[in-house]
């Protein structure tokens, strides 16, 4: 008796599956390959029939481009440069170069994108704020092309690697350090609601305040969107209020420049009139006048956690299990807060 194939051998031929997708050879050849001139539903069709006929690319380092692919959902800011720090850290030892994309705000790429990474053949992905629909997923997957969520929007799910930070903590440790003050009404900024790290951060702060015996005025809660301009809007609308808190936590650093500048605005000064807590330890929140109380986001650290993870995990012969991986977060003291003016 002929003994059975193993599970990793091919059980048709790409004439077959050509046949059977109603496609040509040619074609299945190109989406084995990774070549990006192919549509997306035929590429969709060819890619369902390969897995399901056992093809699997071999992980062989020669076949890779010397490439980190690097995705942010937005590219704007110091806390970008922060993260890219630390993956061309890592790539750098490596011999490997960071190729940079932004899906424009979106959450996930755009339709295209993953074709252009499977082309690229990278040693790996790091999404930034970022996830992958499934069908990018698969594409990904089926290239043995592996990929890591740094600081995920959302839940990444339980087979996605990811790489974090104690958000809840931080949120906790900010409005904590403004209770000790001697603070009763404190205010929040936080970011957009739909990410998970700005959702863990405030539900920190509601944390902080229920365990001092404190209400949770949601009059005083906020949603943002990380940027300057938001921390200025909303800095406003808290600090015309009749009675106005004593002080704010904001969800980064951003929108505590903002809040300075409304504070300036209204004639108020930090921290005699109102106390300013920031999220992330940019280096501007060493500059800023007066220099930031914030917590601290490892940043550099956690992009070079992730692009060490991708690369780990391209060496690897098998798939290994998801890893989620949380750095410390802490508060740094600086001047930007005080015990509230009395009278």
């Amino acid at each position: 008796m002929t003994p059975p194939k193993p599970a990793e051998t091919q059980t048709a031929t790409l004439a077959e599956i050509a046949r059977e997708a109603g496609v040509s050879a040619p074609t299945v050849s190109k989406v084995l390959n990774g070549r990006a001139d192919v549509a997306p539903a035929t590429r969709t069709r060819v890619e369902e029939l390969l897995r399901a006929y056992g093809y699997r690319r071999r992980r062989a380092e020669a076949s890779r481009s010397p490439l980190i692919d690097l995705v942010f959902h937005e590219l704007e800011s110091a806390w970008a440069m922060e993260v890219i720090r630390g993956v061309e850290n890592v790539a750098r030892d490596a011999g490997l170069s960071v190729v940079l994309s932004e899906s424009a705000g979106r959450l996930t790429p755009g339709r295209t994108w993953a074709d252009q990474v499977a082309a690229r053949r990278p040693h790996g992905v790091v999404l930034v704020l970022s996830g992958l629909d499934e069908s990018q997923r698969a594409l990904l997957l089926s290239r043995s092309i592996p990929f890591v969520v740094m600081d995920p929007a959302g839940d990444p799910g339980p087979d996605v690697p990811s790489i974090g930070a104690t958000n809840w903590q931080g949120g906790l440790a900010a409005t904590r350090h403004l209770v000790e003050l001697g603070h009763r009404r404190i205010g929040a900024i936080s970011g957009p609601s739909r990410m998970m790290c700005s959702r863990a951060r405030v539900d920190g702060y509601r944390a902080a305040l229920e365990t001092a015996g404190l209400p949770v005025d949601q009059r005083l809660v906020k949603a943002g969107d990380f940027h300057h301009d938001a921390g200025y809007r909303l800095g406003l609308e808290l600090l015309r209020m009749p009675d106005r808190p004593t002080a704010v936590f904001t969800g980064n650093d951003l929108q505590a420049l903002g809040l300075y500048e409304a504070a300036r605005e209204l004639g108020l000064r930090v921290p005699e009139d109102v106390s300013v807590v920031g999220f992330d330890d940019l280096p501007v929140a060493r500059w800023v006048g007066p220099p930031l109380t914030t917590v601290r986001q490892p940043l550099t650290e956690m992009a070079e956690a992730a692009a060490r993870l991708v690369l780990e995990m391209g060496r690897a012969a098998e798939a290994t299990t998801a890893t989620r991986v949380e750095l410390a977060t802490s508060l740094v003291v600086r001047s930007s807060t005080a015990p509230p003016a009395t009278g």
